[in-house]
C-alpha cells in the first residue's frame, strides 16, 4: 500500500500528461505551392525560409516538441516528392529520423493577394493527422505571413494559447 502512495505522490508532482517530456518532431521544410498566375517571388522565398524558421523555433519554445535531426535522412527526402504531395514518404522519412510526429508546413499562393498557410502534424508511426489548420492570409508581406503563422500556432497547435 506504501508504493502505491508513494506513486500517487510521484505522479501528482510531476504535474499533468502533456507536462512530460517533449515529443520528438521531425519538422520538413515549408514547401510554396505557386498556384496563382504570378511567378514566387525572391521575397516570398525568403518568407518560405522565414516560415520555417519560426515554426521550429515556436515548437522547441512551447517545450512540448523536440526538433529531430533531419540530416541523416536528407538524401532520401531529395529523392521523394515533398512531403505535403507524399505523406507515407514523410511519415516513413520521420520515423527513420526517429521522430513520434511529422510536421508537414505549406504556403498555397493563389494570387499576388491571397496565400494560405497550412500546418499538419501527424502522428509517425500512423499517418494519423493530431493537430493541424489552415489560414487564408491578404497581402504578401512579412507582417501578413507572421500574424497567419501565429493564428495557426495560437488557434490550431498550441490551443490553450501556449
Amino acid at each position: 500500500m506504501g508504493r502505491v502512495w508513494v506513486m500517487l505522490a510521484v505522479m501528482a508532482l510531476a504535474g499533468p500528461a502533456w507536462a512530460q517530456a517533449p515529443v520528438p518532431a521531425a519538422v520538413f521544410d515549408v514547401q510554396m505551392v505557386n498556384s496563382s498566375l504570378a511567378e514566387t517571388t525572391p521575397e516570398e522565398a525568403a518568407r518560405v525560409a522565414r516560415l520555417g524558421k519560426d515554426l521550429r523555433a515556436a515548437l522547441t519554445k512551447s517545450g512540448r516538441y523536440r526538433l529531430v535531426d533531419m540530416a541523416p535522412v536528407a538524401a532520401r527526402l531529395a529523392a521523394l516528392p515533398a512531403p505535403r504531395d507524399c505523406p507515407p514518404c514523410a511519415m516513413e522519412a520521420a520515423t527513420q529520423a526517429g521522430a513520434q510526429v511529422a510536421v508537414i508546413a505549406w504556403v498555397q499562393k493563389v494570387s499576388n493577394l491571397i496565400l494560405n498557410l497550412n500546418i499538419s502534424i501527424r502522428d509517425a508511426a500512423t499517418g494519423q493527422v493530431l493537430k493541424g489548420g489552415s489560414v487564408d492570409i491578404r497581402g504578401n508581406t512579412d507582417e501578413s505571413w507572421d500574424r497567419g503563422l501565429a493564428f495557426l500556432l495560437r488557434e490550431h497547435v498550441f490551443e490553450d494559447g501556449r
